[in-house]
């Protein structure tokens, strides 16, 4: 008999399926086979136990099945998913599904897909660990106990499919806080003044560039040349002044290379120079970890697990990279012994490997022909960084030079490359800024003096990588939560993604992070955020147990969601800016969310008269949008003028975007902007629309209510009013006559309205 062994996805499946051969069945789970039900909490909160009730997906079931008969006919099965929480907790449900008890259980882990790290990890098989699961199920009740109680709080009190969640939602806070800074900044002048200096013999190559650095020997500060008077006067207290080198400073320097990647520098790393988002990054280490055909080598892994907060190198790795230094740049870039980083992040989990390539000798340049472009940018990144790691030591020259003239200090810095060392292979910018043989006390000539006026600017807004920083330096989240956790955001509607890939928090989310943080502070404090993950960290460890830390955590917060229910009305949670007073009626504009989402309105509900709407544009917010745009959105419904016929011709949006309205006919406006269009382009659409349905008009008659047989997107289809009937596919439509049109249109009445799932977003 064979035996069995179970990963997470079937591309891991088939490259360890060919190191392992004809003795094993290699099979995938696909990921999570058990979950929480869709359509009920699925936690035993009354028996105060919190204890999960899990059922398999359907989407999963027929997977299942073929598990368990490939259990049936093996004499072992081994669990072999990966090494992390996620990967702990799959292996204890499909122990529970093949009915193979956990402290029994053949349990393989391994940080590469290579044979080498395959059989090692054969050779020495584990037990389930029961704490990894109970950490993992600990974080799945939290955020089921949050989105299932919160998410429908806010569909009542802002709008329908928004959600909530422990990370989620302080990500959102982070964006939100930020975008505020932005527009409460306010931009100050400040001045700087750089001087060009030569030799008195002009014999310096290029002028030496320095910057005004110190007043009366005290250091300038940004702002204190705050205005063009300022330097005027200091223009005209060096007009024909003698500069001196005053000091001269020269240090030797050493710089050490960065640690190989975690998930979260690798992040930051791939989202600054490539402008890959999170979500991609992590696809794109997936599919580098789990292997690719590598020409005649066949399928391996080029690079370890990439959810780890370690900085940890193997031995084998590190001797291997040691002789690939050694045999590609030579002894002097080679270290006497490892190097060694210690890991200084909050919460610091699993014990895995860094991000690194599973083989040294296996450059970028010599797999590039099997990658596509992004793989190859990343898996260059990951080589780099690694192999960096254990090389030389670059070694630089600093050189500072003060320039005096009266009271005014200016600074010439240069630097120079003595050694490149690792920066051989990771150059980052190191400016090689070459400066002449200076001496204290030599006289310099000044060719010019260059006063530049700058502004100083807000806080940039969140990039994946920082909002990643921002979340990691605050202890929130783990390797597994940040780039799910940025989608989620955006999915959900609560960020938007500007030209510059940076992240913009939208209407919507300053209303729900505002009512969170009014109403709900433990749910987005950073702090409390942060303890939590370090209770599940130590749940984790065996340091605590799970159960007590719900019980803390949710009775309080359940009481509070009672009281602030009852407490709170819509109108009490949605933010209502009055935008100013409209000139023609003397109604109040406000803007405000809606339903539909961001909305300027025109007069108040009290007022006889019904208050117009008009929702905003995109770009537009609720908290910046003029008076002057609100005016141009509640221009529309607007009469362009009158058909031949004398119909009023009416341009407006709806739901459904900009239309021409004559009567009861409706005409899209698609490509033509409903502010701008004039009543000869309306014309020309409505003339367009009615050429295309004549077209489309095969049949007609004219009963009690006319029939029309018509061409659709689907086929051909009988119209009867509202009501639209489907003709049998093997009907010719041209032969139809009126009873059997009458015929169709009644079964079609009688057919159940279709009615369509709402998706529930309580997670």
């Amino acid at each position: 008999m064979k035996k069995l062994v179970i990963v997470e996805s079937p591309t891991k499946a088939k490259t360890i399926g060919k190191f392992l051969g004809k003795d094993y069945y290699v099979e995938s789970s696909f990921g999570h086979v058990r979950d929480l039900p869709k359509s009920k909490m699925g936690i035993d909160i009354e028996g105060g136990t919190f204890e999960p009730t899990y059922t398999v997906s359907k989407d999963k079931t027929a997977q299942v099945k073929k598990l368990k008969d490939l259990a049936a006919k093996s004499d072992e099965i081994i669990f072999a998913t990966d090494e992390d929480r996620e990967g702990e907790a799959i292996s204890w449900h499909l122990a529970h599904i093949l009915k193979v008890k956990p402290e029994d259980a053949h349990r393989i882990v391994f940080h590469e897909i290579t044979k080498h790290a395959i059989d090692e990890a054969l050779a020495h098989p584990r037990t389930i660990d029961q704490k990894l699961v109970d950490a993992q199920q600990a974080r799945r009740v939290l955020d089921r106990l949050v989105g299932y109680e919160l998410s429908p709080f806010l569909w009542k009190k802002v709008a329908r499919g928004l959600s909530a969640g422990r990370v989620q939602s302080v990500a959102v806070r982070l964006t939100v806080e930020r975008e505020r800074e932005i527009q409460a900044f306010i931009a100050e002048e400040y001045w700087t003044l750089e001087g060009l200096f030569q030799d008195e013999k002009k014999t310096f190559p290029d002028p030496v560039v320095a910057k005004l650095q110190a007043i009366d020997g005290k250091s300038l500060k940004k702002l204190e040349l705050s205005e063009k008077g300022t330097v005027d006067t200091i223009l005209t207290d060096l007009e024909g002044a003698v500069y001196t080198i005053s000091h001269i400073e020269e240090k030797a320097t050493t710089r050490t290379p960065p640690p190989a990647f975690i998930t979260s520098s690798l992040q930051q790393a791939a989202n600054n120079v490539y402008g890959f988002s999170a979500k991609q990054i992590m696809r794109l280490a997936q599919q580098l970890y789990e292997g690719i055909a590598i020409g005649a080598e066949g399928s391996t892994g080029l690079i370890t697990y990439m959810r780890t907060d370690s900085t940890n190198l193997s031995e084998k790795f590190v001797t291997e990279t040691n002789a690939y230094i050694k045999h590609t740049h030579g002894d002097k870039y080679i270290l006497d012994t490892p190097r060694v980083y210690a890991k200084k992040a909050k919460g610091a989990q699993e014990a895995h490997e860094a991000i690194r390539p599973t083989d040294p000798a296996r450059t970028p340049e010599s797999i590039k022909q099997y990658l596509d472009d992004h793989q190859y940018k990343l898996y260059a990144l990951i080589w780099k960084r690694a192999v960096a790691t254990q090389m030389a030591a670059a070694k630089l020259n600093k050189t500072a030079v003060d320039i005096s003239a009266l009271k005014y200090t200016f600074r010439a810095n240069g630097q120079t490359c003595v050694f490149d060392g690792w920066l051989a292979l990771y150059p980052e910018n190191i400016k090689h800024e070459m400066l002449p043989v200076l001496a204290q006390g030599q006289t310099l000539v000044c060719e010019a003096l260059k006063p530049e006026q700058h502004f100083t600017k807000p806080p940039a807004r969140y990039s994946d990588a920082t909002l990643v920083k921002a979340l990691e330096e605050r202890g929130i989240g783990r390797p597994s939560t940040y780039a799910p956790t940025i989608g989620t955001i955006e999915a959900r509607g609560y960020v938007e993604r500007l030209e510059d890939k940076r992240l913009k928090p939208t209407d919507i989310a300053m209303v729900v992070n505002d009512l969170l943080v009014d109403h709900f502070k433990d749910i987005i404090d950073y702090d409390f955020t942060a303890l939590m993950e370090q209770n599940l960290d130590e749940i984790a460890t065996g340091e605590r147990d799970w159960q007590p830390i719900i019980a803390t955590f949710y009775h309080p917060f359940h009481e509070n969601l009672v009281k602030k229910e009852e407490e709170l009305s819509r109108e009490d949670t949605l933010q209502i800016r009055e935008v100013g007073t409209d000139p023609k009626s003397g109604k109040p504009i406000f803007a405000r969310i809606g339903r539909f989402g961001p909305f300027v309105q025109l007069g108040d509900k009290e007022d006889e008269e019904k208050p117009k709407f008009a929702s905003l544009g995109k770009g537009q917010s609720v908290q910046t949008v003029t008076m002057n745009e609100a005016l141009h959105l509640l221009s529309l419904p607007k009469i362009l003028g009158q058909t031949e016929a004398g119909e009023d011709m009416t341009v407006a949006i709806g739901k459904f975007g900009p239309y021409i309205q004559i009567g009861k006919v409706y005409v899209s406006l698609k490509d033509d902007d409903p502010y701008t269009v004039t009543l000869e382009r309306a014309k020309e659409v409505v003339a367009a629309d009615k050429e295309k349905k004549a077209k489309a008009l095969i049949k007609a008659f004219d009963a009690e209510e006319r029939i029309e047989i018509r061409e659709g997107r689907y086929g051909p289809y009988i119209k009867a009013g509202k009501i639209n009937a489907k003709i049998p596919k093997d009907t010719d439509p041209t032969t139809l006559t009126l009873e059997q049109c009458q015929e169709l249109i009644e079964e079609a009445k009688k057919k159940p309205k279709r009615k369509w799932a709402k998706k529930k977003k309580s997670e």
